[in-house]
């Protein structure tokens, strides 16, 4: 992953960059990640929950689940502060990305492609992202989450 000494396995392309983008801003953001923070594709079976079959088509990472695990109560995981900038991702993804902290079983280190395989919002969220990675200054580790504008549109995503 770029910027970190971090590898994950995931579904190549359009999936990958979008989150190989979530899993950037979170280390460039939130705090930064090492080696072992990162969990994607898997091939164990055994899933506690439904929305963790993601890792079985490598359409969803897990960011720290041992800081972050499956059933933690709701609000004893991330910060409030941490919170915006999750809250800002997600709205920077367009409802392509769904996240754990939203699940009725929470996961708040859980982050999945939230589209159908095809959806043409995903093409357009990668090709985007792609778009700016290239650009020097843009994309993630440029972003402020804590813009009033940006603020305002994450608002509905915590």
């Amino acid at each position: 992953m770029e910027g970190t000494n971090v590898e994950v396995s995931l579904a190549k392309g359009d999936a990958a960059t979008v989150l190989l983008h979530v899993a950037r801003r979170f280390a460039y953001e939130i705090d930064m990640l090492r080696p072992g923070d990162v969990q994607g594709h898997t091939v164990q079976h055994t899933v506690r929950a439904d929305f963790e079959s993601n890792y079985l088509s490598g359409t969803a990472i897990a960011i720290r689940p041992l800081f972050y695990p499956l059933g933690a109560q709701k609000g004893t995981g991330l910060s409030d502060l941490e919170r915006v900038v999750i809250a800002d991702i997600l709205a920077d993804c367009q409802d392509v990305v769904g996240w754990g902290g939203h699940e009725k079983q929470v996961k708040e280190s859980h982050f999945q492609i939230d589209v159908r395989p095809g959806d043409p919002g995903l093409a357009r969220l990668a090709r985007r992202l792609r778009g700016e990675g290239a650009a020097p200054g843009s994309g993630a580790g440029s972003i402020d989450p804590f813009l009033p504008d940006r603020r305002r549109k994450a608002a509905a995503y915590i």
